[in-house]
């Protein structure tokens, strides 16, 4: 069975979740951080792994 998970991106400045993405817990085990672009912010920022 896989191990991979839906987790959640959330803008780190104004904290919108604007992607899913998924990862493999069993591997990866830090949180993961992205640039991605924000609708929100109208910029790209740091998006971070938040809780579901």
């Amino acid at each position: 069975m896989s191990q991979d998970q839906l987790i959640k991106l959330a803008c780190d400045k104004c904290k919108h979740v604007n992607y899913w993405s998924r990862k493999n817990k069993k591997k990866v085990e830090r949180k993961i951080e992205l640039q991605k672009f924000c609708n929100w912010c109208k910029k790209k920022t740091v998006h971070k792994e938040s809780k579901k």
